[in-house]
């Protein structure tokens, strides 16, 4: 059964870093890609990075590159979101998610709708 679960989350001042994990059980993290997303209350899901399964390559979308970076230990089948330069437009629920169909290691385009197994999610908050 596949199942992600996120931790990490919590209050950082603006400008602080903070690092999320999400680790995952029923699949090896070789066959998946591990997707993050976020949601703002009243904001639609936002796509922010992926990192494949195969290679460990990631991606980002323009808000975060350059500030968040995903990694992974696979003997530890956790996957990392770690994240600097936090401000208050970054305050959301945060998810790893991993998708569903054909090359499941590749990393799909960043849209929820790719992703069919998700976890909880955890609440970062970005607060002075």
């Amino acid at each position: 059964q596949v199942q992600l679960v996120e931790s990490g989350g919590g209050s950082v001042q603006p400008g602080g870093s903070l690092r999320l994990s999400c680790t995952v059980s029923g699949f090896s993290l070789d066959s998946r890609s591990i997707g993050w997303f976020r949601q703002a209350p009243g904001k639609e899901r936002e796509g922010l990075a992926c990192i494949t399964g195969r290679g460990g390559d990631g991606y980002y979308t323009d808000s975060v590159k350059g500030r968040f970076t995903a990694s992974k230990d696979e003997a530890k089948n956790t996957v990392y979101l770690q994240m600097h330069s936090l401000q208050s437009e970054d305050t959301a629920v945060y998810y790893c998610a991993t998708p569903t169909g054909r090359f499941t290691y590749l990393c799909p385009p960043l849209q929820p709708d790719e992703y069919g197994y998700w976890g909880q999610g955890a609440q970062v908050t970005v607060s002075s």
